[in-house]
């Protein structure tokens, strides 16, 4: 993160990390990224560490990824940033095909025989994997290749609009809306959920991701056990 950075916050932990140590401690939990970003890390290695992840936590894995928009993370970690978009295609296409137990993948325009990903995810398939993405490209690549769409546009009247761009790409693709899910991330506390959940539902929404704008752990079970009851 460049110094000083606020969105995202220049401190965290890596993603895939934190995850492999929530599952050795969790039996039950998902674990999901919200997103990974897919133009910086080779797809063979990041295909491995997502089936590596799942098999070891009994297929507990969604993928959320997307195509990244911070440039200068790009410019530090020497990758085009005009390329995101073919680069996310790419490995999307390629994990799949890794997952599906196929000796052979695209990477970069190029075809890479060869190898094989042992041991495979817990789920044939591999992990679900959830487009992040607002701006058209990512709602078209969702509508494309993804199992969900996965948005921060979460306030009603600006969520409809991107709802329509999705059926309309979701259309092009020959898919239609259920044949993937909606999943909208609000940074929010439960009161705002209570009164948000139902109009997004009303919207078609599948799946909320709530962001909580204060972390207290001693109040979380008795938060996320409301928030269970809000979205029933």
């Amino acid at each position: 993160m460049p110094i000083g950075s606020e969105r995202p916050p220049a401190v965290f932990h890596d993603a895939l990390t934190t995850l492999t140590w929530a599952a050795a401690a969790t039996r039950r939990a998902g674990l999901g990224t919200s997103v990974l970003v897919a133009p910086y890390r080779h797809p063979l290695l990041l295909a491995k560490a997502l089936a590596s992840l799942d098999a070891l936590s009994g297929g507990r894995v969604v993928c959320g990824l997307a195509s990244g928009w911070m440039a200068s993370e790009f410019a530090a970690l020497g990758v085009p940033f005009g390329e995101r978009g073919r680069r996310t295609d790419e490995t999307i296409a390629a994990m799949r095909a890794l997952w599906r137990g196929e000796p052979a993948f695209r990477w970069r325009g190029a075809t890479v025989e060869g190898h094989r990903l042992l041991p495979p995810p817990a789920r044939p398939g591999g992990p679900p994997l959830w487009i992040g993405g607002d701006s058209d490209a990512g709602v078209a690549c969702a509508a494309r290749a993804g199992d969900a769409w996965h948005t921060t546009t979460w306030r009603p009247e600006k969520l409809a609009p991107r709802l329509r761009a999705l059926d309309a790409a979701l259309q092009a693709a020959g898919r239609r809306r259920g044949d993937l899910l909606v999943s909208v991330r609000v940074r929010a506390d439960v009161a705002a959920v209570r009164d948000l959940a139902p109009r997004l539902a009303a919207l078609g929404v599948d799946h909320l991701l709530v962001d909580p704008p204060a972390l207290r752990p001693e109040r979380l079970g008795d938060e996320v056990a409301e928030l269970r009851r809000i979205t029933a």
